[in-house]
């Protein structure tokens, strides 16, 4: 069994973040988001990154991450761009954004001959969310049988305000039954004063335990996922042609899988802390939890 390939999805704009996070440096030499999830996945075993980018990003891109990790694993780039002709439809659509993260998945199929992991570029996951991963894409993957992380959803909240993710539901056997995308979950006030994790919808509130399974977007699969990909955007662009916010989400692709009897997805337990950046208000919280983490000896001062 050839390495697993680590896709990462790099084609955001950062409008919220005011510049380009994917190279914005948050470690003590300047290290990017980026640098600790590659160092994590080459000491997991991944042989291969592959980024999902603009076209005008390559050559900041390149300038930030060929040199430090050339020997260290293989790189290769695929651009996420506005031309459905690649993809079989014979139309152009005016869009000021392409359509999503699944359609940014799709982009890397050239570059993608392993079984593979995708992850955001802004999100940090931890070494043991990698390692698991990469066990079971070398040991268990099949083309009926992927999975997603599963990380606890009281290790992913924002002590600044409100989080969507997507929450899974697990059978007793680990697999995902569903997933469903929460908006508005938050922190409140239980009844004995202590801190509850809730999500409110339709003014209502309903409180999550903190141990809920959720999805923060990292997927494993393998490369049949982009014949599924393939057979159903066609189809989405259709119907949303005249809808210039409509994406292609990841989460989608595997609740239709599962629901339909295409394929199981684990949902495989992480006790990691997720982190991740969307406001520039977020980049001293984020340095300052990969500052604990050298001190503690989890990461070197100097990644690469």
């Amino acid at each position: 069994m050839s390495k697993p390939t680590l896709v990462v999805l790099a084609a955001g704009m950062a409008s919220r973040y005011g510049s380009l996070k994917q190279v914005d440096g948050f470690g003590p030499h300047k290290e990017t988001i980026i640098d600790y999830s590659i160092y994590d996945a080459i000491r997991a075993g991944f042989g291969k990154v592959v980024f999902v980018i603009r076209e005008e990003f390559e050559d900041v891109m390149r300038s930030t991450f060929d040199e430090k990790l050339k020997g260290k694993i293989e790189v290769a780039y695929a651009f996420q761009n506005f031309d459905l002709r690649r993809f079989g439809i014979d139309r152009e659509i005016e869009r000021t954004k392409p359509w999503g993260t699944a359609h940014a998945v799709m982009s890397a199929k050239e570059q993608v001959q392993e079984n593979f992991c995708v992850i955001n570029a802004d999100d940090f996951y931890g070494f043991d969310a990698y390692d698991k991963m990469a066990k079971f894409l070398t040991e268990d993957a099949t083309n009926s049988n992927m999975a997603s992380m599963g990380f606890q959803l009281g290790n992913t909240m924002s002590d600044y305000g409100y989080v969507s993710r997507g929450v899974c539901e697990v059978d007793s056997a680990g697999n995902m039954q569903s997933v469903t995308e929460r908006t508005n979950i938050f922190y409140a006030k239980g009844d004995d004063d202590s801190n509850i994790i809730v999500f409110e919808e339709e003014g209502e509130k309903h409180q999550l335990p903190f141990d809920t399974r959720v999805s923060m977007n990292f997927w494993g699969f393998t490369p049949h996922i982009f014949n599924v990909l393939q057979d159903l955007f066609p189809d989405f662009v259709a119907k949303n042609a005249d809808n210039p916010k409509a994406e292609f989400f990841i989460p989608t692709i595997p609740d239709y899988m599962v629901k339909q009897g295409l394929a199981n997805f684990k949902v495989i337990p992480t006790s990691s802390k997720w982190f991740g950046v969307t406001y520039k208000e977020d980049k001293p919280i984020v340095q300052e939890s990969i500052s604990e983490l050298i001190k503690n000896g989890t990461y070197p001062a100097k990644l690469f």
